[in-house]
């Protein structure tokens, strides 16, 4: 399960989708405490891995120049789940210095065309109701507004816009 390229805008980064592992998660626990989101934390992120919707947990890599430290540094993740036929996505975050490079969408499309391989029909998320960013990133990948949840948010309190997007069925 690769993407290569064509996420980033500077090309002399390669990017890559693969299916997260347990190598992976002191990575993604370090994102999500920089992104805002509800704090799931490494035994969240274990638990989930250890479930039958793992095909469903992905990590966007950078393959960095061999003169820095560190080379292919998770730079994003997104994790959902499958239920009724429905593709709920529960977290996504991309790393502060690789947002506006296309990972974000980037990770949008595969996990949506892994939802339809799946059989899904449609998919839905939650989104902070003040985070324009993200629901415009959302929109982008052809989610919609269906919803809200009062107070769904905490620290800080605040509402979350639930978007939907219709997937394709394969004939």
């Amino acid at each position: 399960m690769l993407l290569a390229g064509s996420a980033s805008s500077d090309p002399s980064e390669a990017v890559y989708i693969s299916i997260m592992t347990e190598h992976d998660l002191l990575e993604v626990v370090e994102i999500e405490e920089h992104s805002g989101l509800s704090c799931w934390g490494w035994a969240a992120y274990y638990a989930e891995l250890q479930a039958s919707n793992r095909a469903l947990m992905l990590v966007a890599r950078v393959a960095l120049p061999l003169e820095q430290v560190k080379t292919d540094q998770i730079a994003g993740y997104i994790v959902a789940r499958l239920a009724a036929n429905e593709l709920h996505i529960n977290n996504v975050a991309v790393r502060v210095e690789y947002r506006r490079r296309g990972i974000g969408s980037a990770l949008l499309t595969r996990i949506l065309e892994e939802g339809q391989r799946l059989a899904a029909t449609a998919a839905f998320l939650e989104v902070r109701a003040g985070n324009s960013l993200a629901q415009a990133l959302y929109k982008k990948c052809g989610f919609q507004g269906v919803g809200q949840r009062r107070n769904y948010y905490s620290a800080p309190l605040e509402d979350a816009l639930i978007m939907s997007a219709q997937l394709k069925q394969n004939a």
